[in-house]
């Protein structure tokens, strides 16, 4: 039996709030979606939901405590908590360049935990 199911749309800042039937994972109706990317994202939300996640890591030695880092590709949906999770343990050495993996194939996934920007060690004294 079709369901109406709602989404906000995240692939662009509009935010579009969407309602669509849905049977199974099957896409019968879409409405309230801008472009058509907004169908796209609701395909994907409906059959294997990923997010890109983004947030930081601890360094030692920095000259900033905190590293962002986000992962290479988008990740199961249903894991971004364990993943996040996880990096709350891992802790890296200064000096740390920009796009440096921190975790390749993390917990499993295929995808990679990069750094996004450059951290210095701290200066002695």
């Amino acid at each position: 039996m079709p369901s109406t199911r709602e989404f906000i749309c995240v692939t662009c800042p509009v935010g579009c709030a969407i309602s669509a039937l849905v049977e199974g994972s099957e896409l019968i109706e879409v409405h309230g979606h801008t472009c058509r990317r907004g169908i796209e994202f609701v395909r994907e939300e409906i059959s294997a939901p990923r997010r890109t996640l983004t947030t930081t890591v601890r360094v030692s030695g920095g000259a900033l405590p905190l590293v962002p880092v986000r992962s290479s590709a988008p990740l199961p949906k249903g894991r971004v908590l364990e993943i996040a999770a996880f990096l709350r343990t891992v802790v890296l050495t200064a000096p740390v360049e920009a796009r440096q993996v921190v975790v390749a194939d993390v917990l499993g996934t295929g995808v990679d935990i990069v750094t996004t920007r450059a951290l210095a060690r701290a200066e002695a004294g």
